[in-house]
């Protein structure tokens, strides 16, 4: 890594990866930022701050964490920290305050509009749009406003900055909210490098769900296949690995089809125990409302595990290729359908396990960073910040 830093990158993003309620957008923006420190920049991450976690943060990667404000105050608090210059790290980088070189500014449904208060270029990015999440999420006239400053506020506020998404599914959505598609990149998450001893299979059939616990994750309709097929595969069962405000609902909807006893609520799972679930599991559900790219996908692709989500969810139509590394169903119906039929037929189960993993192994976080690093530079140099 070269010894003096090229530019100060802020990420701006609502979440960091150690909040108990982030998810595959904080590993992305972690991971990509890691890149950008590997390439000479220096990054910080501004997101809220959560119980038992440090106003600052110095991570192994060389990205500095600011935690400001909570969850509906972070991007006010973005603003005046902008504002005020407060973007040095304490103790842990003395004499590195001031101000951005450039922005990334992470969408998640809620723009931190950053070009209206930032003297410097913005990248925008956003994984998913949120159309169909706000009336599950919030509902009534909360919804109405999120999705008037996602669709309306957000695409003017951002009107000449450059834009990066990780799905085809995505751009094509943005460029229908008025985004210059020649302004759009795509940029995949990527993987990282498996460790650890190798993981046999389940002698039962077993089917993982990984993620948040909120609603628009629909983990009941991975219960609901649950119920229809146990009485075909007596010993099926279900691991839930992920925590969230919805768990107790879970459990109960769980109760209530009579497979309490077939589920297994995993909590929180390290980075290991993840892989260890992936790779044992016979199939991958992902039953999830919207997806920007469906991070777990790839990360059970990689264990050599199928994976089965929703065609109308959106990036998962890029982190599946329907009929060979996994199934894209159409409604529950079919969602179920298609678990029986990975289930039960073991050769194309193993068939397209080994086209998952061969399909996995092409995404990797160094390729991501090298294209975001291109970026950096293409939008400081049109803003007429020479590099060294």
């Amino acid at each position: 890594m070269p010894a003096d830093p090229v530019r100060h990158v802020l990420f701006l993003n609502w979440r960091d990866s150690h909040n108990p309620e982030g998810g595959g957008s904080e590993v992305y923006t972690e991971r990509i930022a890691a890149q950008l420190v590997g390439h000479g920049h220096r990054v910080t991450l501004l997101s809220a701050a959560h119980p038992g976690a440090p106003a600052e943060q110095a991570l192994p990667s060389g990205v500095h964490i600011v935690r400001r404000g909570g969850r509906h105050t972070v991007y006010l608090r973005a603003a005046l920290t902008y504002l005020a210059g407060g973007l040095g790290f304490g103790p842990l980088a003395p004499g590195a305050r001031g101000r951005p070189d450039l922005i990334v500014d992470v969408c998640n449904g809620v723009p931190f509009l950053s070009p209206l208060y930032a003297r410097c270029p913005t990248v925008v990015v956003i994984h998913h749009v949120h159309r169909e999440q706000w009336p599950v999420v919030l509902g009534g006239w909360r919804g109405r406003f999120g999705w008037w400053l996602e669709s309306w506020v957000a695409p003017r506020a951002y009107r000449r900055c450059r834009y990066v998404t990780v799905s085809e599914a995505t751009r094509d959505e943005l460029v229908r909210l008025g985004v210059g598609e020649e302004r759009i990149s795509i940029i995949h998450n990527g993987l990282s490098e498996v460790t650890g001893d190798p993981v046999a299979r389940a002698a039962y059939p077993c089917v993982v769900v990984l993620g948040r616990l909120v609603p628009h994750k629909r983990v009941e309709y991975a219960l609901h296949a649950l119920a229809v097929l146990a009485a075909e595969l007596p010993e099926l069962r279900l691991v839930v690995a992920g925590q969230g405000w919805w768990e107790a609902k879970l459990r109960e909807h769980a109760t209530m089809l009579g497979v309490a006893g077939r589920t297994e609520f995993a909590g929180y799972v390290s980075e290991g125990r993840k892989h260890e679930l992936l790779a044992s599991g016979w199939v991958a559900l992902v039953p999830s409302l919207k997806e920007g790219w469906g991070l777990t996908i790839v990360e059970a692709g990689i264990r050599g595990t199928p994976a089965i989500a929703f065609r109308a969810a959106g990036g998962v139509r890029d982190a599946i290729r329907d009929g060979h590394t996994g199934l894209l169903a159409d409604d529950l119906d079919d969602f179920v359908a298609k678990t029986r039929w990975l289930l039960t037929d073991d050769r194309a189960r193993r068939r397209m396990g080994a086209a998952a993993w061969a399909y996995a192994s092409g995404f990797t976080w160094a390729a991501a960073g090298e294209q975001l690093a291109g970026l950096v530079d293409e939008v400081l140099e049109a803003a007429g910040q020479r590099l060294p």
